[in-house]
């Protein structure tokens, strides 16, 4: 499977056009850039979501029936890629894990649909060294739940593809740094 190349420069358009920053800007890591990705504003705009959902549905295995991460990133691309498959007849959960476990009400760090033996696409909008994917691929096991895809919509690092390969698991993320013109700014 893939993502359609029309559909693709699309997506990269409109991350271009709506995410990227340029100037001056302090990573989580303590670096510095030049330049800044908001995922956000591509992923949570109308249009954005749906060049979002187009080119992650192109990737997402048949196997597939659920998709989530860990909060706040992964919540607008697995909530909107969801949404749009359902309207296109292709049926996806979704969930959120939470950074820590809830004491009342439903207990844990898991909120949504995610059930025992879901085939699941951990996400997030924006990837720099993966530490959140993989810490939400590890609570989706221990959930009795498989990981069968780790996909963000942007890496920036370019480190998290060697990380699944090491833990076995596939990755595809939909745009690239250097897709956008950007070196990689592995952590």
């Amino acid at each position: 499977m893939a993502v359609a190349p029309d559909t693709h420069a699309r997506l990269v358009a409109h991350l271009l056009e709506h995410s990227v920053r340029t100037g001056d800007f302090t990573l989580k890591s303590g670096r510095r850039s030049s330049w800044f990705m908001d995922a956000k504003q591509t992923a949570c705009d109308p249009e954005g979501i749906v060049l979002v959902a187009d080119a992650a549905l192109g990737v997402i295995p048949e196997e597939a029936t659920a998709i989530g991460g860990l909060t706040v990133g992964a919540d607008p691309v697995a909530y909107g890629v969801a949404a749009v498959a359902a309207t296109r007849g292709r049926a996806l959960r979704s969930f959120t894990i939470r950074k820590e476990a809830k004491g009342h009400g439903v207990a844990g760090r898991m909120a949504g649909a995610l059930r025992p033996g879901d085939k699941v696409v951990v996400t997030e909008d924006a990837v720099t060294r993966g530490t959140s994917l993989f810490e939400a691929a590890e609570v989706v096991g221990e959930l009795g739940a498989e990981v069968v895809l780790i996909m963000p919509l942007f890496d920036r690092g370019g480190t998290c593809g060697d990380m699944a390969a090491s833990a076995g698991i596939p990755y595809r993320p939909l745009v690239t740094a250097p897709e956008l013109g950007f070196d990689y700014e592995g952590a």
